[in-house]
Order: C-alpha cells, then structure tokens, then sequence
C-alpha cells in the first residue's frame, strides 16, 4: 500500500517494511554515482522529508569497484580511473551540499562511501554471503544478472554484456547488498528503512519465506519517489 506525503510516495515492499517504517527508527538513502536523479536539490528534498520521520539518516553512495566498471565499458586504466575519482567526488559535494541545504532539522544525517565500511565486521560478513550466493545460487544469481544487464543496457553499445562487464558490474552490486540485507546490523540501529527510487529485481528474494538470502527481520525496503514522477 502506497503512503503519499507532502512531498514523496512511498511504498513499503511488505507489510513488514510498512510496519518497520512506522516505527521510524531509521532510514537509509542510497545514491548511485552519475545518476542525474540524485542532485544536490532532490538530496536536499529527502533529507527534509525524512528528518520529519525518523530518528537517524544516513546517505550512502556507492563508491566501490566503479574505476573497474568504466575500464569494463571500454575506458583505458588512467581514464577510467580518472573518471572514477572525479564522478565520486562530484556524488560527495552533491550529497553534503544537499544536506547542508536542508538546514537544522535536529535529525542526526550521516553521509558514508561504501569503502568505509570495508573493516565493518558484518558489512564484511554479509559481503562473504552475496559472494557465496552468486556463485551457488542460480535464481540469485540472475536476478542480479538483471540488474546488470539492465545498468548495462544504458552505457554500453553492443547486443549484450561481455563477461568482464558483467562481472564488473556483478562486483558493484555485490557490494551494495549488504545494505539491502541488514543494515541494522551494520550501523546498530534497532531497525532501518533503505530506500531506492526504483524497485529492484532481488527484492522478491529478499523478502521472500523460508530459505535463501533473505533480508533481517527489521531491514525494510521501500521504493520513494517525488510525487508526480512515475517509476
């Protein structure tokens, strides 16, 4: 069920992600580099609109194995690590110029590259699951094919991905996950919301019964969207 507010949409994935959202512990707002959604205004829109509603926030942006992803789509290793370096640091300025644009809101806002969760032991921990279940896991594993070849389908020319693409961009996923699965457990929250303009192809097995990779019982997931803008 859909719960629109003065500024967004939001729909909670389960009955358990609308419930968890209720309690407003916390909510997690993930930006991906060279996204032109994520701009320093929308940023600034969404922390306004969540320190209304919970307790903590934090913004987390994707900054890991992106200089192998443009390699992968055909950049020579100084260029593509040169575009890497100066997308991240655009993302940064935007988030942090963004939040400080939503003025005092009393809401504690912490802004975070996934690199710096690289010595968190259960970041660490859940990393080692994906890892595990992409290689053991079929239906796992093409739902996140997906999501790849779908990322891919808008920077590379071509009928499909090569295998170094599509492992590139595997790796950039996989590192993403974690907080898709328990990001309570990472950052010592009771519970968390993450938020996605978008909904995504893993969210069905996440949030499925009985076995698999399945997301902790208080993570959420929840697709948030300026009001008037369709998926």
């Amino acid at each position: 069920m859909a719960i629109t507010t003065e500024a967004f949409t939001v729909r909670p994935f389960t009955r358990s992600c609308h419930h968890i959202w209720d309690e407003g512990d916390h909510v997690l707002i993930g930006v991906s580099p060279g996204n032109s959604y994520f701009s320093a205004g929308r940023i600034t829109e969404l922390v306004r609109w969540a320190s209304a509603r919970f307790s903590r926030i934090d913004v987390v942006y994707a900054d890991l194995h992106v200089a192998e992803l443009f390699g992968a789509l055909g950049y020579e290793e100084d260029h593509a690590a040169r575009r890497a370096s100066k997308e991240l640091k655009a993302v940064r300025r935007r988030i942090v110029r963004g939040v400080e644009e939503a003025g005092p809101h009393g809401t504690p806002v912490g802004v975070h590259g996934l690199s710096e969760f690289a010595g968190n032991t259960v970041y660490g921990l859940l990393h080692r699951r994906v890892r595990h279940f992409l290689a053991t896991e079929p239906a796992f594993r093409a739902a996140c094919e997906r999501m790849a070849a779908h990322f891919l389908s808008t920077k590379a020319a071509g009928p499909g991905p090569s295998e170094r693409r599509l492992s590139a961009c595997l790796d950039y996923i996989a590192a993403e996950l974690p907080f898709f699965l328990d990001t309570p457990g990472i950052l010592g929250v009771p519970s968390s919301v993450s938020c996605y303009h978008a909904p995504i192809p893993l969210t069905d097995l996440l949030y499925a019964k009985g076995g698999g990779l399945l997301a902790s019982r208080n993570q959420a997931y929840a697709v948030v969207r300026p009001e008037g803008i369709a998926a």
